[in-house]
């Protein structure tokens, strides 16, 4: 055996996705970093080791514009590049690459921590170091630092340390949160194995082991769907364990879901209802558990119910979320009732920095399913997309305290602010937070552009004209409103032999990150002529005193018909009203009434919109938006779109920093648009078209002006295909311009710039 001793900066345990992004984090803010994963591959649940597929605030659609920056953002893009089949073994390389990619960091798989030394009172510990074996090697390695972060999921590194944590559901009564038990009790959500099946093109058989599970003797085939086209998360409901305790019951939990699953293989292949399962085998069967739920850490915050159902604006809020409440049955599979329970806020919900410290051990962060929540909240903040946005915030937290000599609690109750901008600057997940870095030169800059879009509209083409979408039900259009709405002109198909009155309403979405109808602002009539289609103008005369988003919607009128474009129109989204019949967003829980983000559905719709002329021109795109602070929807689009390219896809626009003097510039900053209202996801429950998104600018060239007037380029790049791109300059320059020049998109016919920044040394 080999005794080894490590010191950093900064200890992240855990290497699921909340840990590698918080590792990386901590990394490119210029602190020595280890990261400690007890596995051989990076990932955690989402690994090839579990394969459960990465969700996260766009729910799978059902949220608008909500799927996560930063990090995260980064994996998702480089994903859906490199993998758009959804290979989980090339997703483990992408995720090993991110990591590999920072010089700053260093990598320990197989390693499994399981000591520590820390000292001090119970209400203010302090963790010195923790030890891991790693397997295989026979080295026990100690690793020293400065901040810990506890990314394990289980929490050990944190109770091994004595950090006050929960298990189990709260009563009622502690929070009062209307989906807890009446008393507090230890049921969990349980763990779940998955498996994949193929095709072999000709007749395989399947003779079941003796440890096969006889379903009959269940209530399985009584409660669940099975069927032969499912895979992988399509079986997330085989879940068992939340009756028992997750980790150290893991053993014999395993082996119930490794003998059911052979009993539904077995009754799929052997039972004679499923005759198309002929040429199917058996391809990869998980033999870890991934689990939902063991010990939560108690923060400074309590995240609840209420604070994700009411979107509660928290002033440290440092991440978002937009996952429903989603909690289980704690029998799991063998439960009567559905599978789950489900309840979403009308739109994204945030996440304090108070909630990712420990209220008793002074050193030591932590994200993940382990973060400072109840049980019911938890149900929201535990799905991977999120839990690797708190490890961004929590690794750059925990760097910013080495760097300021700070704990946790001192840099979020005295410098929230340092949080807030240093998120901001990397691009995090975060909305409605304005950058007001007084680093950022930009700010204090004239802002002027090529062109900027200035008219709201979707018409038909003889290329593109179109087709009837009728109003069987409730239509909308989701329009950002800057700085009014007079008219908005429909495209509209009358009934075949009269004419008919359609009722026009306005909306407002009571919060600005939300894209539902939930205040009723007017309404008026339009009389549509027989045939069509015409145009037909809704009056509004819609002022508000904010720029902001509003909800136009045409109630039903069952012969008479919209017309659906195959454009996308930036900062515009068309809705629908559910109707009867409509799909569920998993077709195995039952959707819960009164939930506007259900009720109103974007999905089906995407890249679509119905023909509109909206009245007068916008300001929602001007060059301004660019250095306005925000850095995703919110209000309004939030950034700089050009006039339609002459020919989509090559652009020759610009975008232009002025300042009364010269500066020094050392690093300039941009963020692209890579349409956060796509929904992506790394194993392609969902399929996107695109290897990369078309709203992102693909050639670009940043120009400094010269004493003589002429434009120098800086740097020139080709090919890009990350939102986020950092150019630190080789040689600082001084001047009084600066220029962006966009040369190409990915196809989008508009150039898009979310954010442009410069610093100096």
């Amino acid at each position: 055996m080999r005794e080894e001793e490590a010191h950093y900066d900064i200890a992240v345990i855990g290497g699921g996705l909340a840990g590698t992004c918080a590792a990386i984090a901590a990394a490119r803010l210029g602190r020595r970093v280890a990261l400690v994963h007890n596995r051989p591959v990076l990932g955690g649940n989402a690994s090839s080791e579990v394969r459960v597929w990465v969700c996260g605030a766009t729910a799978h659609g059902v949220h608008r514009w909500a799927r996560e920056s930063g990090i995260m953002g980064e994996l998702y893009t480089e994903n859906q590049y490199r993998n758009p089949e959804g290979n989980p073994y090339y997703w483990d390389q992408v995720v090993l690459d991110a990591v590999l990619a920072e010089p700053l960091l260093d990598l320990y798989l197989n390693t499994d921590v399981h000591e520590v030394d820390a000292s001090g009172p119970h209400d203010a510990r302090e963790l010195h170091s923790c030890t891991g074996w790693m397997m295989g090697s026979e080295r026990r390695i100690t690793f020293h630092a400065r901040q810990f972060l506890d990314c394990t999921g289980d929490g050990l590194l944190g109770h091994l340390a004595g950090a006050r944590h929960r298990t189990g559901r709260e009563a009622r009564s502690e929070h009062g949160e209307p989906w807890a038990p009446d008393e507090a009790d230890e049921a969990l959500l349980g763990s779940t194995i998955l498996f994949h099946t193929k095709d072999t093109g000709r007749p395989v058989k399947f003779v079941a082991p003796a440890h096969a599970k006889d379903l009959s003797a269940t209530p399985i085939l009584r409660n669940r769907v099975l069927r032969t086209g499912d895979n992988g998360c399509d079986y997330w409901w085989i879940e068992w364990g939340g009756e028992l305790d997750t980790v150290h019951d893991n053993e014999r939990i395993r082996d119930e879901l490794q003998a059911v699953i052979m009993g539904i293989w077995d009754h799929i292949k052997n039972s004679g209802e499923f005759p198309d399962a002929e040429n199917l085998t058996l391809e990869w069967v998980g033999s870890i558990p991934g689990k939902r739920e063991y010990r939560r850490f108690v923060g400074d915050h309590v995240l609840t119910q209420q604070d994700i159902l009411e979107q509660r604006q928290f002033e440290d809020r440092v991440a978002f979320g937009g996952w429903s409440v989603d909690l289980h049955p704690v029998q799991g599979m063998y439960a009567d009732e559905p599978g789950a329970r489900q309840r979403y806020a009308d739109g994204i919900f945030h996440i304090p920095l108070r909630c990712l410290y420990s209220a008793n051990v002074t050193n030591m962060l932590f994200a993940g399913r382990n973060i400072s929540a109840t049980h019911i909240a938890f149900g929201a903040t535990r799905v991977m997309a999120t839990c690797a946005t708190l490890g961004e915030a929590a690794g750059t937290a925990a760097a910013l305290c080495v760097t300021e000599g700070l704990t946790p609690r001192e840099l979020a109750h005295r410098h929230p602010e340092k949080v807030r901008r240093t998120l901001l600057k990397q691009d995090a997940s975060v909305i409605g937070i304005r950058d007001d870095d007084p680093a950022d030169l930009a700010r204090a800059a004239r802002v002027s552009a090529s062109s900027h879009l200035r008219r709201l509209a979707a018409e038909p083409t003889p290329a593109a004209p179109g087709e009837p979408y009728p109003l069987t039900r409730d239509l909308a259009l989701l329009l950002p409103v800057d700085p009014a709405l007079d008219t908005v002109d429909l495209l509209v198909h009358g009934a075949p032999d009269d004419g008919r009155e359609l009722t026009v309403e306005l909306w407002g979405t009571g919060r600005p990150e939300n894209a539902v109808p939930v205040d009723h602002l007017s309404t008026t009539t339009v009389t549509v002529p027989p045939g069509g289609p015409h145009w037909v103008t809704a009056r509004l005369e819609h002022r508000p005193d904010t720029p902001g988003n509003a909800v136009l919607i045409v109630r039903a009128c069952p012969e008479a018909a919209l017309v659906l474009l195959p454009e996308r129109v930036d900062g515009v989204l068309a809705l629908r009203r559910k109707a009867d019949g409509d799909a569920a967003v998993d077709h195995d829980i039952p959707e819960e009434e009164g939930q506007l983000v259900l009720e109103w559905q974007a999905r089906g719709l995407r890249r679509h919109t119905f023909g509109f002329r909206a009245a007068p021109d916008t300001r929602a795109f001007t060059p301004e938006q660019a250095v306005g602070g925000f850095q995703r929807p919110y209000a309004g689009p939030q950034m700089w779109s050009s006039q339609s390219l002459t020919d989509p896809g090559r652009a020759d626009e610009w975008l232009r920093l002025d300042w009364d003097h010269e500066r020094q510039l050392a690093e300039v900053r941009v963020v692209f648009d890579d349409d956060v209202d796509e929904y992506l996801n790394n194993l392609h429950r969902h399929r996107t078209p695109f290897e990369v998104m078309p709203e992102l600018v693909r050639d670009y060239r940043i120009q400094a002006l010269g004493p003589d007037g002429t434009w120098r380029t800086l740097l020139a790049v080709t090919g890009n295909r990350r939102r986020h791109r950092v150019h630190r300059l080789d040689t600082p320059v001084r001047t009084s311009a600066l220029r962006l020049r966009v040369d190409a998109t990915h196809g989008a016919r508009h150039a898009h710039v979310v954010a442009l920044k410069a610093y100096g040394e």
